[in-house]
């Protein structure tokens, strides 16, 4: 039987236990055969039998059954014509497109709108769709038409935003009655009593409704987790205050007084809510990669047709046609070069520090820059199947098979929770056992609970964190992903990219020899003066070489640009020529100086370009990619610290291998592509490492994203920082050590921040399970559980701040 393969985006999954519960609720729909869930991305990859026609509403009514929801977006369409026809008609066809679960055509406002799943499909297919139904003068009027991870992302950062401040304002009513706590309870309290239950209930249960949802969902399968903890905690403390407010005399008939924690419950609630908040904010930002990449791709290019040059949508580009790209331009897709010659910036996609010439016969790969000439272009690869695609969707499966940190309040969650719920189940029989009654054994039970949930939990980590930004900040380091930092603490392997990163990314000139009776000074002036309005690297690095030599560069009289040779120059009434080998041999120039140079093994076979003025060969210009000063500082501190240092390239083996001497690296990986890049980052992996790696391109990107730790240079690309986890603002590798300390001291702020958040509640649980009862009449009172809420939230708050004064 055959089976296609889908993905289908799934909103509302919070732990590991919902991946299981998804699986099992996907795998009861007709036709689905096979279903893997991914927490991380949030998706689902469904194998379906072919015949069969998957029916996205059953999928949709399924997961909604189950707490969970089906990724999908709206478009708007506004279709001329739209009120002639039969909308039941246009509805019905649209159904039968896989991936569209709703449509709804107006004929009063001529709208058409469509709930599609964006991984099945998208506006420009529903749009071609129309096209073929007659209704080819649709155009797109409202809709979700980012990327899609964005779209569903950004909503969850708005609905926290949104539960946060209200449960904030809220919260900060209640937290008044904290006051009355520590003055002895003034004015009559049954009054406040009510107001406090009025103004903690939305807070319960519209703000924290996730945790209780996710909480009900994990102990479906025995799971627990920091959702279970604040359910538990919050919950308790509710319940509690709700029978003290509404049925007194339950206290009164055991003897006790009764008590509410209404403020314990919200605060739980509400800086629980604030830590996902900033969680949230984070995780909308790792989209910002695959924008980034997206956008190398021009949306339009220049097709050529009958002779005549047109502007299309590069949606419309098709396989055969041919392209016409002008120098500056991006290459619009991949394609073979039919006509031209040129230089072609390649560094974005292969890493290669110097332009390419390119001519005809040459490939070309989409989102790589024309720097001179112009190109006529047959088209190869559209679509999903050029280079640039095949990257984003390496990055996108990078960051899905990110090693996940299990979070540390998830991990003192799962030996907690049970612990608190024994001493609780504990306390109860015991004072049944006793003799004391079934209520006042039940309310200290409950009592254990209220103060199991320390309110500091939820600023444990987003304290940490923000400080530890800013000092970041301070020291020209960014922080993007926080969950990264317990791997800076655990590295043993660092691998560098090696153009822009260990190099400065810019050719220099290493080298030069003057031949014929110039002299150096006379040398240097023709080249750097032929080449001053030049846009090649060679011609600006022998400019800015004339300029650190104190030398004055010229305007040529006359200049002109022969691509894939060189110059020619009319300076000072001479004519001078700066280009390649073969430029000079069809100039008809003698090179037997420059020959009887290189045989004498003068000077490595490196990139170089000859300078003659007159019809002769005045001088030789070899040039290379400098390696930072502090690279070697860097490496070296590294292996004092154990940790192996690799080089990852997409330049040339002798290149690489120059660099890795100089440096003293402990592997060297030359000529690699992008995917190749990734596939060296993930074997490193599979041997028990801990790897970073640190970059600047946008080859680099698809590592970056699967590597524990991603650095990324701040000169480099805008797809490198939105990549990794830690960005250098400047370029300056001393930051990656700064970078390690950093995230080393944050992490250990962590710990101690969870020690502090616990600490005060720990005390209390002993007084809530009543063992002070016998012999003080001692039992939990509110003004015990809001010192330890404000104690542990105070040393919680000091501690993170004592990040600030940390020398790096």
């Amino acid at each position: 039987m055959l089976e296609k393969v889908l993905e289908i985006p799934i909103i509302g999954m919070t732990c590991a236990a919902c991946v299981k519960r998804v699986t099992d609720l996907l795998l009861k729909v007709p036709g689905i055969k096979q279903a893997t869930v991914n927490l991380i991305t949030e998706k689902a990859t469904l194998e379906v039998e072919e015949e069969k026609r998957l029916d996205l509403k059953a999928i949709r009514k399924a997961l909604q059954k189950g707490g969970y929801d089906l990724g999908v977006q709206r478009v708007v369409f506004k279709i001329e014509g739209l009120s002639l026809g039969d909308p039941k008609k246009i509805e019905k066809e649209l159904l039968k497109v896989l991936g569209v679960v709703e449509a709804s055509a107006n004929q009063a406002t001529e709208e058409l709108t469509l709930d599609y799943v964006p991984t099945l499909v998208e506006p420009e297919d529903l749009k071609k769709r129309l096209a073929s139904l007659g209704y080819d003068q649709a155009v797109v009027l409202q809709g979700e038409v980012e990327l899609y991870e964005e779209v569903f992302r950004k909503r969850e950062e708005q609905e926290l935003k949104k539960k946060f401040l209200i449960s904030a304002i809220l919260t900060g009513f209640i937290l008044l009655d904290m006051v009355t706590h520590v003055l002895g309870h003034v004015g009559k309290r049954e009054v406040f009593n009510y107001v406090l239950f009025g103004l903690t209930t939305p807070v319960l249960f519209y703000g924290g409704s996730r945790f209780f949802k996710a909480a009900a969902k994990g102990l479906r399968h025995l799971s627990f987790d920091m959702n279970t903890l604040i359910a538990l905690g919050a919950g308790a403390a509710y319940l509690y205050s709700f029978v003290a407010t509404f049925f007194p005399d339950i206290f009164w008939a055991s003897g006790q007084t009764p008590q509410v924690y209404y403020e314990t419950a919200a605060v739980i609630i509400t800086l629980i809510l604030f830590g996902r908040f900033l969680e949230a904010k984070a995780k909308y930002k790792t989209t910002e990669a695959i924008k980034k990449l997206a956008s190398l791709q021009p949306s339009k290019a220049r097709i050529i047709k009958d002779n005549m040059e047109k502007e299309v949508s590069i949606k419309e580009v098709q396989v055969g046609y041919l392209v016409l790209v002008k120098p500056g331009e991006r290459f619009p897709v991949d394609g073979e070069i039919v006509e031209g010659i040129g230089l072609v910036d390649q560094a974005v996609i292969t890493g290669e520090s110097l332009p390419v010439e390119k001519r005809v016969g040459d490939k070309v790969i989409g989102g790589t820059v024309n720097l001179t000439g112009s190109f006529k272009v047959r088209v190869t690869h559209v679509g999903k199947d050029t280079v640039l695609a095949h990257i984003i969707k390496l990055v996108r499966e990078a960051q899905a098979t990110k090693p996940a940190i299990q979070k540390l309040a998830d991990r003192i969650a799962s030996v907690f929770v049970p612990l608190v719920i024994a001493i609780a189940l504990v306390t109860f029989l015991v004072w049944v056992g006793l003799g004391y009654g079934l209520t006042f054994s039940l309310m200290n039970a409950i009592s254990v609970l209220v103060v199991a949930c320390p309110c500091a939990l939820g600023l444990a980590t987003p304290t940490a964190i923000a400080v530890a930004t800013g000092k970041a900040a301070e020291e020209n380091i960014l922080i993007k992903n926080p969950e990264a930092l317990e791997y800076a603490n655990r590295l043993n392997y660092v691998v560098f990219d090696k153009t822009g990163t260990l190099t400065y990314g810019q050719p220099m000139v290493k080298k030069m020899e003057v031949f014929s009776g110039c002299s150096e000074e006379e040398a240097i002036f023709f080249a750097a003066s032929a080449e001053k309005n030049s846009e090649h690297p060679f011609g600006k690095a022998l400019v800015e070489f004339a300029r650190k030599r104190g030398l004055k560069v010229e305007e040529p009289d006359e200049f002109y640009y022969l691509p894939g040779k060189g110059v020619v120059a009319q300076l000072k009434g001479k004519e001078v020529l700066v280009g390649n080998r073969r430029f000079m041999e069809e100039a008809g120039l003698a090179l037997d100086e420059f020959e009887r140079f290189l045989s004498e093994g003068n000077i490595e076979g490196i990139s170089y370009v000859l300078v003659a003025v007159d019809g002769r060969l005045c001088s030789a210009f070899w040039f290379e990619d400098k390696v930072k000063e502090e690279a070697l500082e860097v490496l070296q501190i590294l292996k004092k610290k154990g940790i192996k240092v690799g080089l990852l390239t997409g330049d040339a083996w002798q290149t690489a291998k120059e660099v890795a001497k100089k440096l003293e690296v402990d592997e060297v990986w030359a000529e690699v592509l992008p995917q190749e890049k990734a596939l060296k980052i993930e074997e490193l992996r599979e041997k028990g490492n801990i790897v970073s790696m640190v970059g600047d391109g946008v080859n680099d990107a698809p590592a970056l994203a699967k590597a524990h730790l991603g650095v990324a240079i701040g000169s480099g690309t805008e797809v490198a920082s939105a990549t990794a986890d830690l960005i250098l603002i400047k370029n300056d590798l001393r930051d990656l050590l700064k970078a390690l300390r950093l995230a080393e001291i944050t992490y250990k702020k962590i710990k101690q921040n969870f020690f502090w958040a616990f600490f005060y509640n720990l005390i209390l649980i002993p007084v809530a399970a009543g063992v002070l009862y016998p012999f003080s009449g001692l039992l939990l009172k509110p003004v015990f559980a809001s010192g330890a809420m404000a104690f542990s939230s105070l040393f919680v708050l000091i501690n993170s701040l004592s990040l600030k004064k940390v020398k790096l």
